[in-house]
């Protein structure tokens, strides 16, 4: 139904808004189904979050995976991180301003299972065989490479009728590979080096698009590949993508292109030896932050840069709190601590919570030296 769906051109109600925010006086254009083509009526908001965000049609439709990226990757920053990334690749080919989002219709989860299989276990996995290898030479010679396949679908409007102009796809690759040496034994790490990992990625990449292209509707779109190296099973910073191509129209993946980006935690010994000074920066404020409040039990700080440059500085705060005025007193000192720590062009945001959620939030954005503060349940 998802083929055929996307098939065929999605007729649209337009929605017009004449004002920052919809109402009941807002008009709107209504283009019924035509004989002629078969078609579903949907909206499309005027309404863009920022140049960042896509627009997407409404109702919303759900991915034919739905739920495969929580069983396939390790960590929760990891099944963000290889949406998101990919969101940021596909804006080289696919502005905002010009395509909607929708989530992939495609590939649906038995087909990408299949495919994330081993070629042992189905003539269409792409992980090689382990036919006859123990768990320690599986880890040598026959690796899981490839863990995960996420798809996203963009359109665009033309005459009123919206139609799939492209497909995005990511790759997500194992950097390690978690084996046994015997069943219910203890599990072992066998880390993959980048030549593996860009090899393999980028020999699974072809024959995922050799493939899409024989599904009906995607023979002539434009496909773009991003490869996402996925972190370690106890990370609490994300992985990223390392490189992306791009299938033009009817065509195979042309020449890959470097992603510079990835995700630093603070205070770590990769942040001094990468990051020396936001480091200090950091380690400074999480010492104030125990001064005034010494019942916390971390400051964490994840740091996501591009093109070595420091995008963004997320900090989660877990304290046990015991009543309001511990919460808004605290707060009302990290608010202080941010203004005196950060440099005004550094986007910061603060995360504090306990035990029963949320408590607070603090976002700075560059260029600002005032942070936006938010006590939650006041």
């Amino acid at each position: 139904m998802a083929k055929k769906y996307l098939g065929m051109s999605i007729l649209i109600l337009l929605l017009i808004v004449t004002g920052c925010t919809p109402n009941q006086k807002d008009k709107t254009e209504v283009i019924q189904n035509t004989e002629e083509e078969e078609g579903e009526t949907v909206i499309i908001p005027s309404l863009q979050l920022d140049e960042t965000y896509y627009r997407t049609l409404f109702p919303y439709k759900e991915s034919a995976s739905r739920g495969l990226v929580v069983s396939n990757l390790y960590t929760k920053y990891d099944m963000k991180e290889v949406e998101l990334g990919l969101f940021r690749i596909s804006q080289t080919e696919f502005s905002p301003d010009k395509y909607l989002f929708q989530e992939g219709q495609y590939l649906d989860k038995k087909t990408i299972s299949s495919w994330l299989a081993r070629n042992s276990q189905t003539k269409d996995g792409l992980n090689p065989s382990d036919e006859g290898l123990t768990g320690e030479e599986k880890a040598l010679k026959a690796p899981v490479y490839v863990t995960h396949i996420v798809e996203q679908n963009y359109l665009e409007v033309v005459d009123k009728k919206a139609r799939l102009a492209g497909v995005s796809v990511g790759v997500s690759l194992n950097s390690i590979y978690y084996y046994q040496k015997e069943q219910y034994g203890a599990t072992f790490e066998q880390p993959l080096t980048q030549e593996q990992i860009k090899k393999n990625g980028e020999r699974i990449a072809a024959e995922i698009v050799n493939r899409m292209r024989q599904i009906e509707g995607l023979e002539e779109v434009p496909i773009v590949v991003g490869l996402f190296e996925q972190n370690s099973r106890n990370a609490i910073v994300p992985g990223s993508y390392f490189q992306y191509s791009v299938a033009s129209k009817g065509a195979n993946l042309s020449d890959w292109k470097p992603v510079d980006e990835e995700y630093i935690m603070f205070p770590s010994t990769d942040a001094e030896k990468k990051y020396r000074d936001l480091n200090t920066i950091f380690s400074n404020f999480k010492q104030d932050v125990g001064i005034y409040f010494s019942n916390y039990t971390s400051v964490i700080g994840r740091g996501y840069f591009r093109d070595q440059q420091l995008q963004k500085l997320t900090i989660e705060i877990p304290i046990q709190f015991y009543g309001t005025a511990e919460v808004i007193g605290f707060t009302q000192q990290l608010a202080v601590l941010m203004k005196n720590h950060f440099p005004a062009e550094m986007s910061v945001e603060i995360q504090v919570t306990s035990l029963d959620g949320a408590e607070a939030l603090l976002v700075k954005e560059a260029g600002k030296e005032d942070a936006f503060v938010h006590i939650y349940n006041q």
